[in-house]
């Protein structure tokens, strides 16, 4: 897990667990509002992939996991792609415009067996979670098919309802995992609040 965050040049101490905490809040707390904005105001009409792509934004900005970006190094374990070695066109040289060298082979960005381990059992947990946040719907649509009058009661309608649920279960599988390490992992080395 990185100990810092850099957003447009700036960088931020997460190496206390306080900090990473309320990270993991705000991001939730801003997928939850937008859901409900969206939802409010169009009832997911085309608008419901719109907190997928935050959802990803989220992850390659601040959580990491699944992209090379964010706290928690990626669960792949593989070396972030490399550039070609060539030089770069005579124009980009003109123009003064070089390519960022990325990060050598020198094993920094895999994950030792302590690391490993925390990522699997964090998934273990997630996916447990996820299990009983899949249920909830297929338990409504099971009522709604067997007994109509049992879900009479139901505000909104049934199937903006399914999709909201399946959304949130699907903002849970890619963000999940990470959150639950930001959140248990202690503080850092040299933390300070």
């Amino acid at each position: 897990m990185r100990a810092e965050l850099v957003l447009l040049g700036k960088r931020f101490d997460m190496a206390p667990r306080a900090r990473r905490r309320t990270l993991v809040v705000l991001i939730y707390v801003a997928l939850a509002a937008l859901m409900a904005a969206l939802w409010y105001f169009t009832h997911w009409h085309g608008t419901g992939a719109w907190v997928f792509w935050v959802a990803m934004l989220a992850c390659r900005l601040f959580l990491g996991g699944y992209y090379n970006g964010g706290l928690v190094k990626p669960f792949n374990n593989k070396a972030p792609r490399q550039q070609s070695e060539m030089p770069p066109p005579l124009l980009l040289l003109k123009l003064r415009v070089y390519a960022p060298l990325l990060a050598r082979e020198d094993g920094s960005f895999r994950s030792d067996e302590r690391e490993l381990h925390q990522r699997d059992h964090a998934h273990y947990q997630a996916y447990q979670a996820l299990g009983i946040a899949v249920l909830v719907p297929f338990f409504l649509a099971s009522m709604r098919v067997l007994r109509p009058s049992l879900t009479a009661w139901i505000p909104i309608n049934p199937d903006e309802m399914y999709y909201g649920l399946l959304l949130i279960a699907l903002l849970l599988f890619f963000t999940l995992p990470q959150c639950i390490l930001l959140w248990t992992e202690p503080d850092m080395d040299g933390a300070r609040n």
